[in-house]
């Protein structure tokens, strides 16, 4: 509850009376959860008394715009995933959930002398689930989630940016939240030094009862300082074979559609499937599935994902024997390409020169 007493000095002492108001009323709930509901309905009393006029904990009604477009610079929701799409490595989960466990333990951690922002910067390539990490994080928190949009945000003119930059700290202060900062590199680079001096400023002085959640591609071209202002780093990596493998069985499991892929079909998979981000394997098992649904297909079966990873990567085909290689590399047997349509002398040949391939290549290696 150090946390409630100390925002309730805050609001006291600048003359906040919605953020007394708000942190008295979740101070009461708490000390009422907590068996002291004498003083919980005491507090009760006088807040109920001077409620009026006041806003509630969650009233964020008027959104912040740039005052030369007019658009508004912030997104807010309250995200629904399904956790089974948040598929990472068992480290990068962990520390996820530590991340979690330490705001919701900040009252134990304040008391231990430990009163820090909650910050995290997620970098890793587009499509590996940054974006997926802060809704999961909103929805175990319980805190809405406000996007910064970056659209908006940005001016012609460094000045403009950066009051862009107050407008939006300022409004998510206004409760507890997420400040979810996407496309972070757009205005924390080192070449907009006063652009990264106000957000610095900005976020040396936001709430401890919020989280800030930065999320970029290109990492490298961050500003130095603005590394020190994030207690945790993560690291959000393609997928690896059995992170892919998870997803796929992710899509069987949900049993919208009727798979006919075996274990060993998905390892295959796995492996074929392997360099894409988490957002590209979904594009591709979601474009196997609409293909399925459209023909009227009873079940998709491996090949109906292959050949969607192969439009994905190549776009045409253009060369049919190439095609047919790729199939027989990511473990199509001569029966199932047969009975797809494939000539069967072809299929065989190309298995011969494959076979070859991978004699010579072990003479050599050798």
């Amino acid at each position: 509850m150090y946390t409630e007493i100390s925002k309730i000095i805050e609001g006291g002492l600048s003359g906040d009376r919605e953020k007394v108001y708000n942190y008295a009323k979740v101070l009461a709930d708490n000390l009422e959860e907590t068996g002291e509901k004498s003083l919980s309905k005491k507090i009760y009393r006088i807040i109920n008394n001077r409620k009026s006029g006041m806003l509630a904990l969650d009233s964020l009604s008027s959104k912040p715009v740039d005052s030369e477009s007019r658009m508004d610079i912030v997104d807010i929701s309250y995200p629904d995933i399904d956790i089974d799409s948040l598929v990472l490595n068992k480290n990068t989960e962990n520390e996820i959930e530590d991340f979690i466990k330490c705001y919701k333990s900040r009252d134990k951690l304040i008391a231990a002398g430990i009163d820090e922002t909650n910050t995290l910067l997620l970098y890793g390539p587009p499509g590996c689930g940054k974006t997926t990490v802060a809704k999961y994080i909103s929805m175990k928190t319980g805190l809405p989630l406000i996007t910064a949009r970056l659209d908006g945000l940005i001016s012609s003119l460094l000045g403009s940016t950066a009051k862009n930059i107050r407008k939006i700290f300022d409004f998510a202060s206004r409760q507890e939240c997420i400040l979810f900062l996407d496309e972070f590199d757009v205005i924390a680079t080192g070449e907009l030094k006063r652009v990264v001096n106000s957000l610095i400023q900005n976020i040396d002085i936001f709430s401890r009862d919020s989280i800030i959640i930065a999320a970029t591609n290109h990492h490298e071209l961050l500003d130095p300082a603005i590394w020190r202002r994030f207690n945790r780093v993560l690291a959000i990596e393609k997928p690896s074979t059995e992170d892919i493998q998870k997803l796929i069985d992710g899509y069987i499991k949900k049993g919208n559609v009727l798979f006919d892929i075996n274990l060993k079909k998905q390892k295959m998979l796995g492996n074929s499937l392997s360099g894409l981000s988490h957002a590209d394997v979904k594009t591709v098992i979601n474009n196997a599935i609409k293909s399925c649904l459209i023909n009227g297909d009873q079940k998709i079966v491996m090949f109906d994902i292959l050949r969607e990873a192969y439009f994905f990567r190549y776009h045409v085909i253009s060369d049919e024997d190439e095609y047919i290689r790729y199939l027989i590399k990511n473990g199509m047997t001569h029966r199932e390409l047969q009975e797809l349509g494939f000539p069967l002398r072809k299929v065989q040949m190309i298995s011969k020169q494959l076979r070859g391939d991978d004699d010579n290549g072990e003479e050599t290696s050798d």
